[in-house]
């Protein structure tokens, strides 16, 4: 059994790939294997796959499939997996030379389920455009019963995790629909007894001039029935009587993080009838606008935090100034 594998789904990423894979195959973590999964790629991916496994095949297996979509080749990665731990690399992203490294050790020393790390964004020239702490002012060693609002804290990327593959157990990405990190990893945290996290960057993720006009639709709602999904694991969980932090996970992925796709629906029936599944969210689970307000994250009035444009914005929504909101827009 390998030490990590590391699950990289590819979709037409050719003139990122290489240097993905080669932040990889350079690991100081030397008991490691690499998954690339071709996701029915149209353009030259395959090619450079094929290329940075041929140098070096002790490390990188190769697999092609139909296009199914992230989850899809994400849970094609894990059927084949054969590592202790699992890692998941976006394929137009990179890392540090010491990630796994790192992640692994400190999940052997504390007997972590999950190991965290923070990330940045960068620019296509390497440029730092935001750093993003995970969990500030935590222990190396978290004890998830005795600080469990990591739960409602944390960002559910599943690229900044080593999950440990018996979290896996019965447990997939959903196949269809946007958002399955928000819809799996609580899932999987909420399995966890000890957490780890490591204060170092060693997760870039590169911010596409491609990508940074992304057609906003009704997909959105996706994050509305993943936390819906959350929930129902939440019940069964051993953490179930911990509402206050359920409530809390409701507010930043089910409000807040809906929010922030909704301000980009160009659309205004679009944006009308997805404004009315929050309110039907909000009035279900008794999300009063003074619970927006007054709700903290990391210790600190989350809307206070937030930049002014973006406190703006929710102001007004909350204030049931859709229309303003639109002509801004």
């Amino acid at each position: 059994m390998k030490k990590v594998s590391v699950i990289v789904p590819v979709f037409n990423v050719e003139h990122y790939l290489e240097k993905c894979l080669l932040s990889l195959v350079n690991q100081t973590l030397q008991d490691i294997e690499i998954l690339v999964v071709n996701d029915g790629s149209t353009d030259g991916s395959q090619s450079v796959a094929e290329s940075v496994a041929e140098k070096y095949p002790q490390k990188i297996r190769c697999f092609m499939k139909e296009n199914g979509g992230l989850s899809d080749a994400r849970n094609f990665g894990l059927d084949h997996a054969e590592g202790e731990f699992i890692g998941f690399v976006d394929s137009d992203d990179y890392v540090s030379e010491k990630m796994f490294e790192e992640m692994y050790f400190l999940a052997k020393k504390h007997q972590a389920d999950m190991v965290i790390c923070n990330l940045q964004k960068v620019d296509e020239h390497g440029n730092i455009s935001q750093k993003l702490v995970q969990i500030p002012q935590m222990p190396e060693k978290i004890d998830l019963a005795k600080h469990f609002s990591v739960f409602s804290d944390l960002s559910y990327f599943a690229c900044n995790k080593l999950f440990h593959r018996s979290l896996f157990h019965n447990r997939r990405f959903k196949k269809g629909v946007h958002f399955e990190d928000i819809q799996l990893i609580p899932q999987l945290l909420l399995q966890c007894r000890t957490v780890a996290q490591t204060q170092q960057f060693h997760y870039q993720y590169l911010e596409r001039a491609d990508s940074i006009s992304k057609t906003h639709t009704e997909k959105g709602l996706d994050i509305l029935k993943a936390v819906e999904d959350v929930e129902e694991a939440f019940s069964q969980s051993a953490y179930s009587d911990r509402k206050a932090e359920l409530k809390n996970f409701q507010i930043l992925e089910g409000v807040y993080t809906f929010l922030a796709y909704l301000a980009f629906v160009k659309e205004d029936e679009v944006f009308c009838k997805m404004s009315d599944q929050l309110s039907t969210f909000m009035s279900c689970r008794a999300i009063s606008v003074s619970d927006l307000l007054i709700y903290r994250r990391f210790g600190k009035n989350y809307l206070l935090s937030l930049p002014l444009r973006k406190k703006i914005y929710y102001i007004l929504y909350f204030s049931g100034q859709q229309g303003l909101i639109r002509k801004l827009i």
